[in-house]
């Protein structure tokens, strides 16, 4: 996020254990922000708190008033602080009514810190939407209303290019209504970013936005998470577990990686999507829900169909509004911004200071192609600020071999030249693909991601 030390943004975390709270300061500090902490709600209650816009960071379970209790509190005397949740397996049920009551986000322990990080600016952009409205004049028009609106929902994506602003454009079309919308994109691309923006346009923008990534749980686990289980419905079950289309009942469900989906689960999601109803497994009960889809994937699924990989009933009832996003190669006009863009979001995480970045820098980062698109840059420009000894941007041309595969005039095809770098890539990890110091991450890929091009482009690993 761009500055946010500049606006005195203040992040107040309430948890009754000491070593937490302590993690917590030290890892929102990270970012720039400042952070005040309280051992329970009531400590909270009875304190000086700041005016800035701010978001709470709670403990679900706390001595005395409970987080969901602080919750309501704060709500009847109109108080609009966005909180994340923390909370513990045995805490979902409350989870539940604290998600439909308005909270920004749950993170169930252990959570990842950058999991938390984005949390936080997700909290403290919507602080700034809610104080934004809060000061719009009475008197405003629905057209002025709605123009504000769509200016911080689109705040965290970066871009002015023709492709970008397209596909704004679907979107404040599509946000308003109901209808099932399905982002389709390289990896990498900011398919989340544009579906928490359908999210925040929508009439559901008060209500839970819940994500799931279909590819990064396993399949024996992806049923329960999707929609919950009764204690005892499984060796390890031990106690209950409300699922994610619980979860974001009022609001807004999105799948990552919708081709992941196992084929048996596919029938169960277009039940839901047809009658909005679902049994978690070990009941017999059925639940109801109102819940928004929308999905996500760097698959092509009408192969998938014809392969029979993919269900074509289910693939119909996803696609009614099909959004495709665009790669950075598609708008290279963008690359300066998002440099700048992260160049200051990341000197500020890590209290540096740099004023300009090399011409000869930026033209190499212009001719390259990105197969990991925007999250690839972004890695790259994060290192390249831990890297950097003065005030100007340093990437070494090593850790560029950027301008030379893709601008290489004996590579006849993008085709040609993406599977060359990612082969580079590879062959520098020693053929590992996942994990910290995998591909994956040097490419600024997900490891699903990756092995999907490595199969897309016929590479594997020498016997």
């Amino acid at each position: 996020m761009n500055g946010m030390n500049e606006d005195n943004a203040c992040v107040l975390v309430i948890d009754d254990d000491a070593s937490i709270r302590d993690s917590l300061s030290n890892l929102i500090r990270s970012m720039g922000l400042k952070v005040q902490t309280f051992a329970s709600a009531q400590e909270f209650l009875t304190s000086q708190r700041p005016d800035a816009p701010s978001c709470l960071v709670l403990d679900v379970q706390l001595p005395g008033l409970s987080g969901l209790d602080l919750q309501q509190e704060l709500a009847k005397v109109g108080v609009q602080i966005p909180i994340i949740f923390i909370t513990g397996h045995g805490d979902i049920p409350m989870t539940v009514r604290a998600m439909k009551a308005g909270a920004i986000e749950f993170l169930t322990k252990p959570f990842h810190d950058e999991d938390l990080l984005n949390a936080v600016e997700q909290a403290i952009h919507r602080g700034r939407q809610i104080e934004q409205l809060k000061h719009t004049p009475a008197t405003v028009t629905p057209n002025a209303e709605h123009e504000l609106r769509s200016k911080t929902s689109f705040s965290e994506i970066v871009g002015q290019s023709a492709a970008l602003r397209h596909v704004f454009k679907d979107v404040e079309i599509v946000a308003p209504t109901d209808s099932t919308v399905l982002i389709y994109g390289e990896t990498g691309t900011g398919k989340e970013l544009i579906a928490r923006a359908i999210h925040n346009l929508s009439r559901r923008s008060s209500a839970p936005f819940v994500k799931i990534n279909c590819a990064a749980i396993p399949t024996g686990l992806l049923e329960s998470e999707l929609f919950g289980h009764e204690k005892g419905a499984f060796t390890g079950a031990i106690a209950q577990r409300v699922g994610r289309f619980e979860l974001a009942d009022g609001g807004t469900l999105f799948l990552d990686e919708i081709g992941d989906l196992p084929l048996e689960l596919q029938a169960k999601l277009l039940r839901v999507l047809q009658d909005q109803e679902f049994e978690r497994l070990g009941s017999a009960k059925t639940v109801r829900v109102d819940v928004r889809l929308v999905t996500a994937t760097n698959c092509n699924l009408v192969e998938m169909v014809k392969a029979k990989q993919f269900r074509s009933d289910l693939y119909y009832r996803l696609n009614v509004f099909p959004l495709p996003m665009p790669s950075l190669r598609e708008r290279r006009e963008d690359i300066p911004l998002l440099v700048s863009h992260f160049v200051q979001k990341f000197a500020t995480r890590m209290g540096k200071y740099i004023e300009s970045i090399p011409d000869d820098t930026l033209a190499a980062l212009l001719e390259y192609d990105w197969p990991g698109n925007v999250r690839e840059l972004q890695n790259l420009i994060e290192r390249a600020v831990i890297l950097s000894r003065g005030t100007a941007l340093g990437i070494p041309l090593s850790e560029l071999q950027l301008d030379q595969a893709p601008t290489n005039p004996s590579l006849a095809t993008l085709e040609e030249a993406e599977r060359q770098h990612i082969l580079q890539a590879l062959q520098r990890s020693r053929w590992v693909v996942g994990g910290p110091k995998g591909a994956a991450v040097k490419l600024g890929l997900k490891r699903t991601g990756l092995q999907s091009k490595m199969q897309q482009l016929g590479i594997s690993r020498p016997q």
